[in-house]
């Protein structure tokens, strides 16, 4: 099966409407994660379960988002983009629901698994229809802009959560997530036409896409930038899975006290995520790579240090904002480099993010209820591993690798039939 695509003279007129409508399509699979953390011991009391239980409630979201994408990604390719985006997010909608009747711990695991499946559907068209729209440096600037939105997004969760937290009980967070869907279906049936023509689907199916994966984990600079970004988004999940324990448990923070501190953390992922957007593109992918990398390793060393040495809230929310930041600012450089060699796979490659990213972070986010609840020590440990790792990963593939995008042999890619658009 060879890979086919569509090229045009032009770039299709992309409205404001479609533009945030993809937008939110890569939101609510991290909202759906993390909208419920704030209530997550609340949860955890009600349900008289074990913390590190409770925490298989993200995990199996997670996992779901993370192995989603894999299976939406060729089945969008094969079956178009819209069918696809309004089965998935029906069934988000239906399995939302389960998860507010769910009457044991088990069942809303199995429940979360499912939600995540189907959210991660959402966050699959969204990448692949921007594969459809665009090409060339637009493309790559509308994966980046997705991916700093999706993470955004997973700092912004617990944000809103904690203020629901004064108005509803954790079943009742799940109503509102079955809500969000049912107002992305609204919008997505007058605005979101189909991107991807028959002409231009694929008929390989999983064969195809399996030959497709083989030949991008084959890239040593792919493949680092896949790890180190999962391997970061570890610390960060791993921040969202426990901190809620660490701040209101050991500190003493309300959910609305909990809600400002990770305003902070919003505030600063933004600004650190637009200023290494920037930065990367006027100075170099790499040297915002290890600017992020380094912001990592100093945020997740503050915190182990914070819980060793029983320091004041202040220490822990430095080290937080530190880490998290990190995060951001390694996301443009990581994603780039991803995709940079690819155009003619840009949703494979989105694919592997996704996957590296929510899959990681599934694993990291147990690993945090391990030990008790009263001690912030797990939450440092597993930060400090997670950035340790990535920093390794990066030394081993990306650092001694400085192949640049005119330097890659082009004829072991899939080429396209017809001459790209040039913009």
């Amino acid at each position: 099966m060879t890979h086919q695509h569509h090229a045009s003279s032009r770039e299709p007129t992309v409205g404001r409407a479609l533009a945030i409508t993809l937008g939110l399509l890569t939101v609510f699979g991290p909202i759906s994660m993390d909208l419920y953390l704030p209530v997550l011991p609340a949860l955890t009391d009600d349900l008289h379960t074990a913390t590190s239980t409770a925490q298989l409630t993200v995990t199996a979201c997670l996992l779901g988002l993370a192995f989603g994408q894999v299976v939406a990604g060729p089945i969008s390719d094969r079956f178009g983009r819209r069918r696809p985006l309004l089965a998935g997010t029906l069934a988000y909608v239906l399995t939302s629901v389960l998860c507010a009747l769910a009457p044991t711990i088990a069942t809303l695991i199995a429940a979360r698994i499912v939600q995540g499946l189907a959210g991660a559907v959402g966050i699959v068209i969204a990448q692949a229809a921007g594969r459809d729209l665009y090409s060339g440096g637009r493309l790559m600037r509308y994966y980046g802009r997705l991916t700093v939105i999706a993470g955004l997004a997973a700092v912004i969760g617990p944000v809103l959560g904690g203020q629901l937290a004064s108005l509803t009980d954790w079943r009742g967070f799940f109503v509102v997530l079955a809500a969000i869907g049912v107002v992305i279906v609204a919008a997505c049936l007058p605005v979101f036409r189909e991107t991807l023509p028959a002409s231009a689907r694929t008929s390989g199916g999983l064969a195809q896409a399996g030959r497709d994966f083989r030949l991008l984990l084959g890239d040593r600079v792919l493949l680092g930038a896949v790890l180190v970004t999962g391997l970061v988004n570890a610390s960060l999940f791993a921040y969202l899975s426990g901190a809620t324990y660490v701040l209101q448990g050991i500190y003493g923070l309300s959910p609305q006290g909990y809600a400002f501190a990770f305003g902070l953390n919003s505030l600063g992922f933004m600004l650190f995520g637009f200023s290494a957007g920037r930065l990367a593109e006027r100075w170099s992918e790499r040297g915002t790579l290890v600017t992020g990398l380094a912001m990592c390793l100093g945020g997740a060393g503050g915190l182990l240090t914070t819980a060793v040495l029983h320091l004041p809230l202040t220490a822990v929310v430095l080290s937080l904002f530190t880490m998290v930041g990190g995060v951001a600012v390694t996301t443009p450089p990581t994603t780039s480099l991803a995709l940079a060699n690819y155009p003619t796979l840009a949703g494979t490659a989105s694919s592997l993010l996704g996957l590296a990213r929510f899959a990681l972070g599934g694993l990291a986010a147990p690993l945090v209820g391990l030990g008790s609840a009263h001690t912030a020590l797990p939450l440092g440990l597993v930060a400090v591993t997670a950035t340790v790792l990535a920093a390794a990963v990066y030394l081993i593939t990306l650092q001694r690798s400085r192949t640049t995008p005119s330097q890659v042999d082009t004829a072991a890619q899939p080429q396209p039939s017809s001459p790209a658009p040039q913009f």
